[in-house]
């Protein structure tokens, strides 16, 4: 099966390197600007790709990314109703993510911003300390990544909420929440709050001064869902008035981050270039490949999104 290539800021066949080559060795890649005829493509792999992008493929069947998220693609005008966009699913993603969370968490626990303070002070000065249990953290998004951090940081003694937009089930260490009142009542229990939602028109702006309003006062977001989830003047209004103790952002509506963005030297934001977690080669080639079988035999792929939800 041919494959295109589709993206406006990435060079995909260069990060997909020999080891995609490996796994699905019977897929034929093609780049989308070349010449010669797109009748026969039905599968393509993308990463914001150009707005008029799939308008050359008139018998394109399904759409991979090559990261968890899908916003990029749903977004392009030319994506045709009837295609299926494809996400990645990789456990291990989820464990890097997972990881990259508690270190924020318990970085804001035991805080160590402000031991790294005192030591360019040069001064030595224990500081109180509190346990896991006094922590509570709630969590907007249980999908795959969701569910991995959310297990992770009851097993440290955590206190654990997460937040979805229809009633999922949790296990007895995790306490559930959904809906407007869900959201409400779960933030106002919250001292750190992780964002790992996806982006639709619905959570577009969803970090904003109402939903810092109502956490609980000194508290700390974790911002690892998409940048444009965030509204970036109400954070900072809020870090200014207390309300918000401190911010880890590793994702930016405009990436990479401006030079001139006063989240850079911010006291109290925490800034990483979009690197908590990436998905593996393996798995974008496994997903693919799955792909590929199912349009083959006239089955919807897996791990493909429901269009209307946009995840």
């Amino acid at each position: 099966m041919r494959c295109a290539l589709v993206s406006s800021s990435l060079d995909i066949r260069g990060y997909l390197g020999t080891e995609f080559a490996r796994i699905a060795d019977r897929i034929e890649i093609v780049d989308h600007r070349r010449n010669g005829s797109d009748a026969d493509i039905s599968l393509a792999i993308a990463w914001h790709p150009p707005a008029d992008a799939f308008e050359r493929y008139p018998n394109l069947k399904a759409v991979c990314s090559i990261g968890a998220g899908v916003d990029n693609i749903v977004a392009c005008p030319s994506l045709r109703p009837d295609i299926d966009v494809v996400r990645i699913v990789d456990p291990l993603q989820a464990q890097t993510m997972s990881g990259f969370v508690i270190w924020h968490v318990i970085s804001h626990q035991r805080r160590f911003a402000t031991y790294l303070a005192q030591q360019r002070d040069g001064i030595w000065k224990r500081l109180p300390q509190r346990a896991a249990q006094d922590v509570p953290v709630g969590i907007l998004g249980y999908g795959e990544i969701g569910q991995r951090v959310a297990a992770d940081l009851a097993q440290l003694g955590f206190p654990v909420m997460v937040w979805s937009r229809t009633a999922k089930p949790t296990p007895a260490t995790v306490r559930g929440f959904h809906g407007p009142a869900g959201l409400a009542a779960m933030l106002g229990e919250s001292e750190v709050l992780v964002n790992l939602l996806p982006l639709t028109q619905e959570t577009q702006g969803i970090l904003n001064a109402e939903l810092f309003a109502r956490m609980r006062r000194g508290g700390y977001l974790i911002q690892v869902g998409r940048g444009e989830h965030l509204v970036d003047a109400d954070l900072l209004a809020a870090l200014e008035s207390g309300r918000l103790d401190g911010a880890a952002l590793d994702v930016f509506a405009a990436e990479p981050l401006a030079p001139a963005h006063p989240f850079w030297h911010h006291p109290k934001i925490v800034v990483t270039p979009h690197d908590a977690c990436e998905v593996r080669v393996e798995a974008v080639a496994t997903t693919v490949v799955a792909t590929a079988d199912a349009i083959q035999t006239g089955r919807r792929p897996p791990n493909a999104i429901d269009r209307q939800r946009g995840y």
